[in-house]
């Protein structure tokens, strides 16, 4: 069974484009192939700047014979019935089958030749290709992402023929650009790789990611050095060379008095170089940058070419960097009155002082920071501090020159004018976390800015009632959610995030807000943050039944206390105990609902058979025992559920387990005398309110 070997050559294609593009053509041609009832063993892709490459492992000589029936009308339909079904299937009345009254058509469809298949299939390809951008150049109407230049198209060894956006195929390629710009005849799938390698043209990706990591390590350590891990540069400067060829350059080291995460951006993103450090970890003034090409010097003279271009870039952020320096953050703060920051919500100068006034409370009221009084004045005027100054860098020609810094810049600009390392840090820090994985603030100033940042964000759009619908948030508000239940959740804080939401939020007070408006939006921003927790829990492994069987007990939006009862929840109903006293609650509850026992009789169901209260009958055994483990357990649970211990309040839920199912296993709810019957729905009632203490049970699967 022969493989085949697809290349489409080109003009560069954009690195960021080919490992999409590598999943595409692999699913375009699955799709292609099958519908014509073809398939191969398995499928490669690859890529280079030049060149997308597909070979298709193990495919039939032709697709297999293949019988269709189509049914048609009824045979008591109107003859023009009849017609149109004849002249769709292009038959005649005697080859029709009937069965049951209906007419049935046969069609045999023999085999198609799979170079027949192909040659149709890859010019479909070529056209429906989803490429990001695309151009369209000649006379017709070819588009790809760069122009193509050349088809390689052979099942085995045998040319498939066909043309595609103007360029027909064949077997010719070319190698690498600069050591093998004449033509290569291929043979097949078999030979493709190593011919192109021995024109300096190294086809998989992975192969030339592994070859720029080693050699890159290779020269950092040759120089005492080390090379400064980034995954995503390797694979950039993978999908820029054919032949990939790192080289050890260097640059002044005067430079260095720039804030590092400013080389290294300059580095990473304008350059594509890889930044090194010391043994201590220091950033050195080194760089290993990525040709693609063996240059007959060594590459001495590339190295030198890019040393001048990454002095040129440092001199310009050094330019920035010293001018920011000359004024103050205070002075750069006040320029954020300029700024919109939302036209109902106003400037960034008027969130920022929202912040700090927020930041402020959050020390104040020993949420952030539990330290005593003389200190937590000092951690509430150096949290207000870098809350009024941690957008100034935003207005900082640094900032402008690279975005991505903001905050980092703001942080090294306050620790250079004198203010407080713990300020700095804050300013550094208070965007954190960005997303998942990213790390979270532990510093109590820190904290304080960061949190109030957040929920001043959150809080203020839902009380413009700008919420997040669909796929749509515009104000990034869930990852903003995200951050705030990572901020509280890492750090033990106390705090209701709704109510300190709208703290943030001025409660409406200077917005246009009336008091029903106010209402639907805390009342969704509940519900906005629970689906937020339940997204930032999946990841740890917390199922969101047990989050909602919190929730619905209503009243409880400390993240502290909730997560521990879930916590405590999940490790209850995975135990032999939790599993039958779930399904002894559901069999109650089942119960209660078929009889329409309803919430109305819970009290008196209490009282009928609480605790020391007389049956008017002689209970059962079973009975008289599931009554006194209730009257055990209730105050238990109670008790332990208040104290925050949700283990002890778990464990006196246990108790329970033997006598509901004793009871279920010997005593008839639904007795013919009326009085046991209302005492028997009243003890289940029992049993579902003490379980409801905990968790409402009938939000849990299972």
């Amino acid at each position: 069974m022969p493989d085949f070997l697809l290349e489409l050559l080109s003009e560069e294609i954009p690195a960021r484009m080919q490992a999409k593009a590598r999943e595409d053509l692999a699913r375009l041609f699955a799709e292609q192939i099958g519908a014509a009832g073809l398939y191969s063993q398995g499928l490669e892709t690859y890529a280079t700047p030049r060149r997308l490459v597909l070979i298709a492992r193990g495919l039939p000589s032709e697709t297999a014979a293949a019988r269709e029936e189509i049914k048609g009308p009824r045979t008591s339909a109107p003859p023009q019935a009849l017609e149109g079904f004849l002249r769709k299937t292009g038959l005649v009345r005697d080859q029709l089958a009937e069965r049951e009254g209906v007419w049935f058509a046969v069609l045999e469809k023999p085999g198609r030749p799979t170079a027949s298949v192909l040659a149709e299939a890859v010019p479909a390809i070529v056209r429906a290709f989803p490429w990001p951008k695309s151009m369209r150049w000649g006379s017709g109407d070819s588009r790809w992402i760069r122009p193509l230049q050349g088809i390689i198209a052979l099942l085995g060894e045998d040319i498939v023929d066909f043309e595609a956006a103007g360029v027909a195929s064949g077997a010719a390629t070319v190698g690498h650009r600069f050591h093998h710009p004449g033509i290569i005849t291929i043979g097949g799938a078999v030979d493709y790789a190593e011919k192109l390698r021995a024109c300096h043209v190294v086809i998989d990706p992975e192969e030339r990611v592994a070859l720029i990591r080693e050699r890159a390590h290779a020269l950092a350590a040759a120089a005492g050095l080390a090379l400064v891990e980034d995954e995503g540069l390797l694979q950039e400067n993978a999908g820029l060379t054919e032949w990939p060829v790192p080289l050890l350059g260097s640059f002044d080291p005067a430079f260095l008095d720039v804030p590092r995460e400013v080389i290294q951006l300059t580095m990473r993103a304008n350059q594509k170089y890889f930044a090194l450090t010391d043994g201590e970890g220091t950033l050195a003034p080194s760089f290993i940058c990525v040709a693609n090409i063996e240059a007959a010097d060594g590459g001495q003279a590339i190295v030198g070419g890019n040393q001048r271009v990454l002095s040129a870039r440092l001199s310009d952020a050094r330019f920035f960097w010293e001018n920011d320096l000359k004024v103050p953050l205070e002075e750069q703060a006040g320029k954020l009155s300029q700024i919109v920051f939302h036209e109902k919500l106003g400037t960034v100068a008027d969130k920022v002082d929202r912040v700090a006034k927020l930041a402020r409370w959050l020390v104040e009221e020993g949420i952030v920071g539990k330290t005593l009084s003389p200190e937590r004045e000092q951690l509430a005027q150096m949290a207000e501090t870098a809350a009024r100054l941690c957008k100034a860098d935003l207005v900082t020609g640094m900032v402008g020159e690279f975005p991505e810094l903001q905050g980092v810049i703001g942080g090294h600009l306050a620790r250079a004018q004198g203010h407080p390392p713990e300020v700095a840090d804050a300013i550094r820090d208070h965007y954190k976390p960005v997303g998942q994985g990213d790390a979270v603030p532990t510093a109590p100033v820190t904290v304080a800015v960061s949190l109030a940042d957040k929920l001043d964000t959150v809080g203020r759009f839902f009380s413009i009632e700008e919420y997040p619908t669909g796929s749509k948030d515009p104000f990034a508000l869930r990852r903003a959610a995200l951050g705030i239940i990572a901020l509280i959740v890492n750090n033990g804080l106390r705090l209701s995030y709704a109510d300190a939401a709208f703290f943030g939020a001025g409660r409406g007070a200077d917005v246009d807000q009336d008091e029903g408006a106010h209402h639907r939006a805390y009342a969704t921003l509940e519900s906005f943050f629970a689906d937020r927790l339940k997204v930032q829990q999946r990841e740890a492994g917390v199922r969101h039944d047990l989050i909602d069987a919190v929730f619905a007990l209503g009243g409880e939006d400390d993240l502290v206390r909730l997560l521990a009862r879930v916590k405590a929840l999940q490790a209850f109903v995975e135990t032999p105990e939790g599993a039958d006293l779930l399904a002894g609650y559901k069999r109650a509850a089942n119960i209660l609902k078929r009889e329409n026992w309803g919430q109305q009789e819970s009290n008196e169901a209490a009282e009928s058979v609480g605790p020391n209260k007389t049956l008017p009958y002689t209970p059962l055994p079973e009975e008289a025992a599931l009554i006194a483990a209730l009257d055990a357990a209730e105050p238990r649970a109670r008790a332990a559920v208040e104290a925050e211990d949700f283990e002890g309040a778990m464990a006196a839920l246990a108790s329970l387990r033997a006598p509901v199912d004793s009871f279920f296993d010997k005593v008839t709810v639904n007795d013919p005398d009326p009085a046991r019957r209302e005492a028997r729905l009243n003890l289940l009632m029992r049993i579902r309110d003490a379980v409801h203490r905990v968790a409402d049970f009938s939000r849990i699967e299972g």
